[in-house]
């Protein structure tokens, strides 16, 4: 039986992580969103690459949540995006009920399948995806760590001068400034990264990635990131439709792992086809556990903030 995807939101992220669903070619895929036209059109356009670039399966537009039904994996992209000035938190009140909303039609139509959340703030919003949708804690995951991870692989790489795919580094904790880059486990190709670069070097390099969203709010104006967005949760969605065990920092709902409970925060998971199905939990130094513990802290005020 074919799989299928379904993405709620046609704006950038959304209609990107449907381009690179269909370029991967890993299932059937419906973009969804409530303006007329817009999923339709773009779908149409995706769909049209499939002679091109050869992908097999259907990229169809609607703005019915009905022919949502059976995925899955459904992606939440819809919600407002950053301008210059905002934070992730400015967004929440107004992305709070349009998530809310998603997960009802999602739970209505796809029962069983992986929920992942994109919208900002993700630790909040993947929260207000579990208490709406109603589905087991495996099965909804926030996308956050593996474009945090992207980002500062890729500054790790640049600072280098090597190749990005080589450079093994991690993000924990929230989506946000106080998201923890991880220096002591990153390496190239085995060699830790302190043996290569200088701590201030280092501190810079972390500072980036923490403000790596806003650093491309900045340039863009009138909105954020969506390339690589939209290919994290694509990332996310192929190892559960595939089942391959990949090991991927996301938002994970803890329950006493890393001495956090009862909230979404950004750990190294392993994901298959029920969705997070091992949390990888290992032993911090102290300061990275109390670092860990503020991005706990606030992503409780987020949860709070949502009325559920």
């Amino acid at each position: 039986m074919r799989k299928k995807i379904t993405i709620i939101g046609a704006g950038n992220v959304g209609a990107t992580a449907a381009h690179w669903a269909a370029s991967r070619g890993i299932a059937d895929v419906v973009l969804v969103d409530v303006v007329e036209g817009v999923p339709q059109g773009k779908a149409l356009d995706l769909s049209q690459a499939g002679p091109v670039d050869g992908f097999p399966f259907s990229v169809t537009g609607s703005n019915d949540f009905a022919d949502s039904a059976d995925s899955d994996v459904v992606i939440i992209t819809a919600g407002l995006a950053r301008k210059p000035g905002m934070s992730r938190d400015d967004l929440l009140a107004k992305n709070v009920a349009i998530v809310k909303s998603c997960s009802e039609q999602a739970a209505k139509y796809s029962p069983d399948a992986v929920l992942i959340v994109v919208t900002n703030p993700i630790d909040a919003m993947v929260y207000t995806g579990f208490k709406v949708s109603g589905f087991p804690k495996n099965r909804v995951i926030g996308m956050a760590g593996v474009l945090d991870s992207a980002r500062y692989r890729t500054f790790l790489a640049q600072a280098l001068g090597v190749a990005p795919r080589d450079v093994n580094a991690m993000v924990m904790g929230i989506h946000g400034d106080k998201m923890m880059p991880l220096i002591r486990l990153a390496n190239v190709a085995g060699v830790p990264v302190s043996d290569l670069l200088s701590d201030d070097e280092l501190a810079a390099i972390v500072h980036r990635t923490q403000t790596g969203g806003a650093e491309i709010v900045n340039h863009l104006k009138t909105g954020s990131a969506f390339y690589t967005p939209g290919l994290a949760a694509v990332e996310m969605a192929e190892a559960v439709l595939t089942d391959s065990k990949r090991v991927l920092p996301c938002a994970a709902y803890l329950e006493g792992e890393f001495g956090i409970s009862g909230c979404f925060l950004g750990v190294p998971v392993v994901i298959g086809s029920e969705g997070v199905e091992k949390i990888m939990e290992f032993k911090l130094t102290d300061e990275e556990q109390t670092a860990l513990h503020e991005s706990e802290k606030a992503v409780h005020v987020q949860m709070e903030a949502t009325g559920l």
